[in-house]
């Protein structure tokens, strides 16, 4: 076949070549079969955007606080008896905090678990949020042993979470450990100069002297540091309070002779009544097993998975009005158990 023909969609010839009779069909199938195939994506992909839409909707009406896992950490593994292991990383603050509330929750529940282990690396974190788990832990060790190991750093709020094991408890610090840190902190700039430079005036409209108070754009006035003095003390004396009634080492007095902010080594913790004995994790766990009355046991970490939420929203754009909250939540003054002179720069907890 030499000539080339034309051939409309559905049309059809006959060409004989070589005495072999050959019948073309030009057929508009794969046209039909293509229009579809883009009408089944297009019908898939609207399903599928409900499907996310409803799951979406549920997961935003849904508890956000996440799924505490279990993962084999130490010992035997068809052991009944468990020790839980619950780390605390990071700077203390929501959502971390949550997540934590939940797994203290879950180790207090499950009878097969007879002693917990504390691991903690953290600098602390928001006085609130760290008063929560100090009250929480201390229904943790009401309820079955309660051990801490330090790790890097375990200070500030990071000490004061540790007190909710009480006295019976047992403080194991790593040879290169700091800790301590005692103290409060709200953070604050003053930008009174910056603003006069490139001339800026800052005129809140406000019901009272202390309404801008912490404003960064003037000086604080004898009223204000007199107000703001009082709160300071309030968590400072808690702080203090707090050691005092869960260490026996240390009564009020000797714990506020420490208490100036001053990060403690390992040695000086030891020293001063802060911590009981220099021993890393599987240290502490053996310690822990003793005291709980088990040999045959198995170590689980605890972790907290991501929620349905956190799965959907993770990958969604910050709204346009997200740089104004993160300015608006910035403003808000937050007192803190925090080992750092900007608590504006936090880790990332788990």
């Amino acid at each position: 076949m030499t000539d080339e023909q034309r051939m409309s969609p559905g049309e059809s010839k006959t060409v004989t070549a070589n005495s072999v009779v050959i019948k073309v069909e030009a057929g508009d199938s794969t046209l039909k079969s293509a229009g579809r195939r883009i009408l089944v994506a297009i019908l898939a992909a609207s399903i599928l955007m409900n499907i996310m839409f409803i799951l979406r909707t549920a997961a935003e009406s849904a508890s956000a606080t996440a799924t505490v896992q279990r993962s084999h950490h130490s010992g035997s593994r068809l052991a009944s008896d468990k020790l839980a292991v619950i780390n605390f990383s990071g700077t203390i603050m929501p959502p971390y905090t949550e997540r934590w509330l939940e797994q203290i929750k879950a180790a207090i529940d499950d009878d097969s678990v007879k002693g917990v282990l504390l691991s903690i690396d953290s600098p602390g974190g928001l006085v609130a949020d760290s008063h929560q788990l100090y009250h929480e832990l201390q229904k943790l060790a009401a309820a079955k042993p309660v051990y801490v190991a330090m790790k890097r750093l375990a200070a500030s709020g990071g000490y004061y979470i540790a007190m909710g094991i009480g006295e019976e408890g047992r403080i194991f610090v790593e040879p290169t450990t700091w800790t301590g840190s005692i103290g409060v902190i709200i953070p604050r700039y003053n930008a009174t100069e910056l603003a006069e430079k490139i001339g800026v005036k800052v005129e809140p409209l406000a019901t009272g002297p202390l309404k801008d108070s912490l404003n960064p754009f003037r000086d604080l006035s004898e009223q204000e540091r007199e107000v703001w003095d009082v709160i300071i003390a309030d968590s400072f004396d808690r702080f203090v309070n707090v050691i005092a009634d869960n260490r026996s080492k240390l009564n009020e007095q000797q714990v506020r002779d420490i208490a100036t902010g001053q990060i403690y080594t390992a040695t000086q913790a030891l020293e001063n009544g802060m911590a009981d004995e220099v021993g890393y994790e599987e240290d502490a766990l053996k310690a822990l097993a003793a005291k709980a009355g088990v040999s045959d046991y198995e170590a689980v970490e605890y972790s907290s998975t991501p929620t349905l939420m956190d799965l959907f929203l993770s990958g969604k754009a910050d709204p346009p009005n997200a740089m104004l909250e993160g300015l608006l939540d910035a403003s808000v003054p937050k007192a803190m158990y925090y080992c750092s002179w900007n608590p504006w720069v936090p880790t990332t907890g788990r």
